[in-house]
């Protein structure tokens, strides 16, 4: 069966290695599927398509049409459902919280430096966008999920006074820094500090106006998971907004950013805070973590209305604005 992955796959410059780590699949396993030897699952071909940013017809030429005849024929590739992204890792599912408590862990006494690296300092733009658009108001109750170290808090805070809200985050290490810092600004009514997992919130049915999550949310083992319990803690008429970095819109941006982000970004975490492997697997998690309109699908499945999203900076990051109705 005939395909053309691997025409494309030179045509965007990458190495059957490189292609692999973005589809989560080894280079022997590239090279057998360039062959037509190989035939993979719907999920991965997908990946592929997206990898590649080829329409499925011009990655596949015959080969999909060979697919249906190989239906009955045993399949080497499989997609194991007890299994995540960490990265571009493959590991168990039950494995991955701890893994990414571990990153966040390493990363949370220089969180603010992290995201000035990842962001090239514009998080603090995007991260007013997201007040903005939230617009707080005084006597609302919010859930800043995945929100330790306060940045978003403090913010809802300065722009509601009497507004109330409760920081859940599932690493202690990230709440402690929030914590100190609250107390460094004399922050100290009209603020929570929870752990807890953004999959399994705790807080009551209907409790809150307003659910936000920045910059946290790819880290999460189920997106659906953790979707529902933003639905669930929602009041009726209540509000999801998420900030995450997200797919690049802008072609020319993409090749300047991809090289920031794999070459130059790992290394400054290296340099200035001593932990490479913790900003290479942050740097794989965007890109693991779905586009604006797959992840705006995602939403809407899990039974928020009206989703809406915006691009900041031409799709680097992007903002989610879902309500419960």
């Amino acid at each position: 069966m005939e395909n053309r992955i691997r025409h494309w796959r030179r045509e965007r410059g990458l190495s059957q290695e490189a292609l692999g780590k973005l589809v989560g699949l080894g280079k022997p396993t590239i090279s057998k599927l360039e062959r037509g030897d190989l035939r993979l699952r719907d999920v991965a071909i997908a990946k592929l398509v997206d990898a590649l940013d080829v329409p499925a017809h011009d990655l596949l030429g015959d080969y999909a049409g060979g697919m249906a005849a190989a239906d009955a024929a045993p399949e080497e590739e499989t997609v194991d459902a007890t299994e995540t992204d960490f990265g571009y890792q493959k590991v168990p599912m039950a494995d991955k919280a701890g893994m990414v408590a571990e990153v966040f862990a390493s990363v949370a006494p220089k969180y603010d430096l992290m995201n000035d690296l990842m962001s090239m300092g514009i998080h603090r733009l995007w991260k007013a966008e997201m007040i903005a658009w939230l617009k707080p108001r005084p006597a609302m109750r919010i859930a800043d999920v995945a929100g330790g170290t306060g940045d978003i808090a403090f913010r809802i805070l300065e722009r509601a006074t009497g507004a109330h809200v409760s920081v859940c985050d599932i690493n202690p290490a990230m709440l402690a820094v929030g914590r100190d810092r609250a107390l460094d600004r004399g922050i100290l009514d009209n603020i929570d500090w929870l752990c807890g997992d953004a999959q399994a919130l705790p807080l009551a049915d209907g409790s809150v106006d307003a659910v936000t999550i920045a910059f946290g949310i790819r880290n999460v083992t189920r997106l659906d998971a953790a979707l529902a319990e933003a639905r669930r803690v929602l009041r009726p008429g209540g509000r999801f907004l998420c900030l995450e970095f997200s797919r690049v819109a802008l072609p020319a941006l993409k090749p300047l950013y991809d090289a920031y982000s794999f070459k130059l970004l790992p290394l400054l975490g290296e340099i200035v805070a001593g932990d490479r492997e913790s900003y290479q697997y942050l740097v794989e998690s965007i890109r693991r973590f779905p586009d604006q309109e797959t992840f705006k699908a995602m939403i809407t499945d899990a039974g928020l209305g009206q989703c809406r999203h915006r691009n900041l900076s031409g799709g680097v990051a992007a903002l989610h604005s879902a309500w419960r109705i």
